[in-house]
C-alpha cells in the first residue's frame, strides 16, 4: 500500500481590513487571519502590513482608505477557497485575494 502524499502550494493573500468603529489594534486582526489560515490548514511564513493606505475610489467621504495587509502561507490546494468561504461572512475584511506562488 502506498501513501499519497499531497503537495503543498505557495501563497500570498492580500486583505483590505474594514477597521471603521473597531476598536482594538490592527495587529489583533492579522492575528485573527493568521488563525484562520491555520484552521484551513495553511502554515503562515511571513506577515506585512502594509498600512493605511488611501482607495482609489471613494464610496463613502466618511472613509476614504483602509489597512492593507499580505500573508504568505502554504497550504494544500483546499486552502484558498476554504480560506475565502470562511472569512466571506467577516465584517472586519473588506476584500481578499490569494494569489498561488508556484
Amino acid at each position: 500500500m502506498t501513501k499519497k502524499t499531497e503537495t503543498k502550494k505557495k501563497y500570498r493573500a492580500s486583505f483590505i481590513l474594514n477597521t471603521r468603529g473597531y476598536e482594538d489594534p490592527v495587529d489583533t486582526l492579522i492575528e485573527k487571519l493568521k488563525k484562520e489560515i491555520g484552521a484551513v490548514g495553511g502554515k503562515v511564513t511571513n506577515t506585512e502590513n502594509l498600512g493605511h493606505k488611501d482607495f482609489l475610489r471613494v464610496t463613502d467621504k466618511k472613509h476614504t482608505g483602509d489597512f492593507y495587509i499580505q500573508i504568505e502561507y502554504s497550504g494544500h490546494g483546499d486552502c484558498a477557497p476554504a480560506l475565502r468561504k470562511n472569512l466571506k461572512l467577516d465584517k472586519t475584511v473588506k476584500r481578499i485575494l490569494v494569489q498561488s506562488q508556484s
